[in-house]
């Protein structure tokens, strides 16, 4: 009787101890952005050299602190969302300095954040995880560090700002004349529209509709390739 009322306090422990585990903390994430990053968007990148055990931590607080299959889809979108970007400012950090994150070698396949035993690099978490979420507006949310690339936000996504941060960012991002103008007469916007046009096509709708939800202007008629921009892979530099 007693073996087995130590064996069942054990198990509670360990049940405990795993549900505890199962909320990754932003904090330290949050505050490399906060000391780092500009409301628009720019990154002191020697900053944030500075500030790399932070980072450091932090990516060792992801891969102790995988998503679990009880979390909300707010908890695993702000922790891949979160984990991608600083993934990026990662290999900008490593690399340093840069003019781009294309002059790093193969920077979208590098296999560097352990989560269960499994290796993700920026192109696993971006097809393999969250698009597969069906959430078209993370594009709006994550940063491959360039001028053309949204914004990155000052804040770490939590599964309390999730959310309003999807809506915000993309709306924020859609009414920005640097990435996106639209008037009555002509219009030219984000590539970004082209390369994932098949996640805002959902439902029967274009992607001109998914644009016009949030656009203040909206746009007129069927959008062309020669509607879409140039992308600007300049990295997003407070010294540039």
């Amino acid at each position: 009787m007693k073996g087995i009322i130590i064996k069942t306090i054990v198990l509670l422990l360990i049940s405990i101890g795993v549900e505890g585990q199962s909320k990754v903390n932003h904090e330290l994430w949050d505050q490399v952005l906060i000391l780092n990053v500009t409301k628009e968007g720019k990154v002191n990148y020697k900053g944030v050299i500075q500030d790399s055990p932070l980072i450091y931590k932090y990516f060792s607080e992801l891969s102790d602190n995988p998503p679990q299959k009880n979390w909300s889809k707010e908890e695993k979108l702000a922790y891949w969302i979160n984990a991608y970007n600083v993934i990026t400012i990662k290999l900008i950090i490593e690399n340093y300095p840069v003019k781009s994150i294309k002059d790093i070698e193969n920077p979208w396949n590098q296999k560097v954040l352990n989560v269960k035993g499994e290796k993700y690099s920026l192109d696993d978490i971006e097809h393999n995880v969250l698009r597969k979420m069906k959430e078209p507006r993370i594009h709006f949310l994550i940063n491959c560090a360039s001028n053309s690339s949204p914004l990155l936000w000052y804040r770490a996504y939590t599964a309390e700002n999730i959310n309003k941060a999807l809506d915000e960012r993309t709306s924020k991002f859609i009414n920005d004349p640097r990435y996106n103008m639209i008037t009555r007469k002509s219009t030219m916007i984000s590539r970004i529209f082209l390369l994932y046009k098949n996640d805002f096509c959902v439902g029967g709708e274009e992607v001109e509709d998914f644009i016009n939800k949030y656009s203040k202007v909206k746009i007129k008629g069927k959008l062309t390739k020669s509607n879409y921009s140039k992308y600007n892979w300049s990295l997003n530099d407070m010294e540039h």
